[in-house]
């Protein structure tokens, strides 16, 4: 996931010498910004368990999120060092710069780097597995494997037009189903509508990237969605994503017989507004922007759905 001048990052950036020190080429190459859309459905599964009566454990759900992280870590360095050796990060792109790529890091420092989060994540992991048991292992190894697959390999994720199927999965079904099991040791389906909502605002910002870089990702041979289909019906796919977790939503408090977990809706017209002014304007490094905006989208919906099960 990458998510310049709107972003904290982008500030950074600017306020930095053309090469920064090496604190801040780790910060680049690691996006911690980006870590939002682990946190939210560690919130959501979290909140719905507490929601069908099962106690909150917040060692739980601190141990998913630091596995979450880390994992999420390894795979945006994986993707910084992956993307630089198939030539993707080149002249022309309108995303921020690379560490890898700008020569900031060398390949092999970040490559370990990757390697090493992923390693680390097996820390939290384990104490999770104690917890949850066999379906816990499974959920974590596909998810690291997914990590490094997704720009790494003879035919990664990011390049073969799956990536917003793998977000989908990973950082919605996945994340917060997992985090339900984890509390319930059942999944119902109020997991799994949570897990399609949330799933879906990060794929949106998956979408966002993806139309930003697509002349540059044409060029390389990088084919996304966005590439695969073009600018019209990636937009309209940016709008279906950015709208179908409202109708989720509705359909999530109907399922639990809670009005409180209508709370989302109020983001309603912030997805809107974004939605009409990607459509208007789908180019260009405003779009920096945009991926930003849904990312925070994301968040508070997130936030606004555990907030409205607290009050059920």
């Amino acid at each position: 996931m990458r998510p310049a001048t709107h972003h904290a990052y982008g500030e950074a950036v600017s306020s930095a010498a053309a090469t920064p020190g090496r604190a801040l080429a780790w910060w680049l190459a690691a996006r911690p910004w980006s870590f939002s859309i682990s946190l939210a459905p560690v919130l959501a599964g979290t909140s719905l368990a507490s929601l069908d009566g099962h106690l909150a454990q917040p060692a739980l759900a601190a141990a998913a999120l630091a596995a979450c992280t880390l994992i999420h870590a390894g795979t945006n360095l994986q993707n910084d060092v992956g993307d630089f050796r198939r030539g993707a990060d080149g002249a022309g792109r309108l995303g921020p710069k690379r560490a890898t790529t700008e020569g900031w890091l060398a390949a092999a420092q970040v490559q370990g780097a990757a390697i090493l989060c992923f390693a680390l994540a097996l820390v939290p992991g384990a104490y999770l597995v104690a917890r949850g048991g066999w379906p816990i292992v499974a959920i974590g190894l596909a998810s690291i494997a997914a990590g490094a697959a997704y720009t790494a390999g003879p035919r990664p994720v990011a390049y073969s037009g799956l990536g917003e199927a793998f977000v989908f999965v990973f950082f919605g079904l996945v994340a917060v189903g997992g985090m339900y099991y984890l509390h319930s040791g059942t999944l119902g389906a109020a997991a799994l509508i949570a897990g399609a909502a949330l799933g879906s605002l990060a794929a949106a910002v998956l979408v966002v990237n993806n139309l930003r870089d697509i002349d540059s990702d044409r060029r390389i041979g990088k084919n996304t969605l966005a590439v695969r289909c073009g600018q019209r019906l990636t937009v309209t796919e940016y709008a279906l994503l950015m709208h179908l977790p409202f109708a989720l939503q509705i359909a999530l408090a109907l399922h639990a017989g809670a009005i409180g977990l209508l709370a989302p809706l109020a983001l309603l017209p912030w997805a809107t507004r974004l939605t009409l002014k990607v459509r208007r304007e789908p180019a260009g490094e405003w779009l920096n922007g945009a991926l930003a905006a849904t990312a925070k989208l994301g968040l508070a919906f997130a936030l606004l759905l555990s907030l409205g099960a607290g009050l059920s």
